[in-house]
């Protein structure tokens, strides 16, 4: 992208050597970045942005999740492929594993708890109504009045 137009060869070669000092820099920069084994491992998992843990904070990785969550990184993808896609190609297996690997990392003891507590709550809500609904039923008693008999 020019922001100027080149209107004669002196600014010709000086763009030039502007790009390829620009070149130079970018070539440095990505050395660096991938100067060894651990820096490329950071550079692929900064790839892949964090979900909110329980504490709300974004990005916290892999190892800061609860155990739940570590949990259903490793069975929900293996649940899925043996059960749902027992008969799928490598590559829907794939998929299936990575997208319930980044599925698990939104899953956690709280998401699991209040999820939990829904379906408690609607559980009592359906079946707890025909018992208040039986309790609701007053039994009236009708008293008869009882009239002392006299002895003749």
């Amino acid at each position: 992208m020019m922001e100027t137009p080149i209107r004669n060869i002196h600014e010709l070669q000086v763009e030039i050597g502007r790009l390829k000092n620009l070149e130079h820099e970018q070539a440095v920069a990505l050395k660096t970045r991938f100067s060894g084994p651990s820096a490329i491992f950071s550079t692929v998992l900064s790839l892949f942005p964090g979900s909110a843990t329980v504490d709300g904070i974004k990005g916290a990785g892999f190892f800061k999740q609860d155990f739940l969550g570590m949990l259903s990184r490793f069975l929900l993808p293996l649940t899925l492929n043996k059960t749902l896609f027992r008969k799928s190609n490598f590559l829907v297996k794939t998929v299936v594993g990575i997208l319930s690997q980044k599925a698990s990392g939104y899953i956690s003891e709280d998401s699991v708890s209040s999820v939990w507590g829904k379906a408690k709550g609607l559980y009592n809500s359906i079946f707890k109504k025909k018992d208040k609904k039986e309790a609701e039923i007053e039994i009236v008693v009708k008293e008869s009045p009882v009239y002392a008999q006299s002895k003749v």
